[in-house]
């Protein structure tokens, strides 16, 4: 009876000390899965930087309209004279084109936010000084129509000039990768535009000359505010720097402006002259922009390593 005791006392004790064993041995159950965390949000914050690129005009006509003015009734007003004011002003009259191409560089500023991991919204404001200018120039005729062989030839030149361009635009954009983000773009332009129109003319040598033409110059320069869209690509390349390649379309509106005319003056009567004619000329403004460009991006409050966990 006693054995059987003992027995039971010792199978008791090494079921203790083997629960205990066991209980002091490391664990082998794998800990629960978490997902990692999302990426930091790279392209939050303010970014400053420098762009250049070419621009190519779109709409590049100037349409040069003379027309008969004053008659001077004192040096004659019969049919041959207006004839000939009316030649006069058929010959300074056509369409223009100077091919406004050109140099286009500058700086940009702007603010980025990051949501949804995917999605970038933001607002850009640049402005580029550019060296877009065309010149052209052509020569016209107009017969007199009362007295046949008397006419007038008259040589027109123009030229563009777009000085500088500024755009204030939002930014919608999607990152095919946290490094690489694709955008639309659109919003405001403005720049500073001038155009210039010459005439010079004279009667045609087998005709009876009335008198000599004095020269005429007449010009638009100011800055004009219209609109911009497009498009482009952007990669972070390395912490807090991106390299951007980027499309602009933009259309400062069209503009009429007086561009001065044509006076025959009456030969050796200083001080009078035989008819006046004015000058109007219409011409639009807009283009394609081209452009590469790098930023600085200060990412407030995302951290700068980021970029090489990609």
């Amino acid at each position: 009876m006693k054995s059987k005791q003992l027995g039971a006392v010792a199978l008791s004790l090494a079921l203790c000390a083997g629960s205990a064993l066991a209980a002091d041995l490391p664990s082998r159950k794998a800990p629960a899965y978490l997902p990692p965390p999302p990426p930091p949000p790279l392209w939050t914050g303010f970014y400053v930087g420098l762009n250049a690129g070419y621009t190519f005009g779109g709409s590049d006509s100037v349409y040069v309209g003379t027309y008969p003015g004053i008659l001077n009734p004192e040096l004659g007003g019969g049919p041959v004279f207006r004839a000939a004011q009316a030649s006069a002003a058929i010959s300074a009259s056509g369409v223009l084109s100077p091919t406004t191409d050109g140099f286009i560089g500058g700086g940009q500023v702007g603010y980025n936010w990051q949501f949804n991991s995917s999605f970038v919204v933001g607002i850009e404001a640049d402005i580029q000084g550019a060296g877009a200018r065309g010149s052209a120039s052509g020569v016209g005729a107009g017969a007199n129509t009362v007295e046949p062989g008397f006419g007038t030839a008259s040589t027109v030149s123009v030229t563009k000039n777009l000085d500088y361009l500024g755009t204030v635009r939002g930014r919608f954009g999607w990152l095919a990768t946290p490094t690489l983000l694709t955008y639309v773009t659109g919003g405001l332009a403005y720049g500073g535009v001038k155009t210039t129109v010459g005439i010079s003319s004279a009667d045609t040598p087998f005709g009876v000359s009335l008198g000599g033409y004095t020269g005429s110059v007449g010009s638009f320069s100011d800055t004009r505010v219209g609109w911009t869209v497009g498009g482009g690509l952007e990669w972070m390349f390395m912490p807090n720097w991106s390299a951007k390649a980027e499309y602009l379309y933009y259309d400062l509106g069209d503009y009429n402006f007086n561009a001065g005319g044509q006076t025959n003056v009456a030969g050796a009567l200083s001080g009078n002259f035989f008819f006046q004619n004015n000058t109007q000329a219409q011409t639009r403004y807009n283009g394609h922009i081209v452009r590469a460009g790098v930023n600085y991006h200060f990412n407030w409050g995302a951290p700068a390593q980021a970029v090489a966990k990609f």
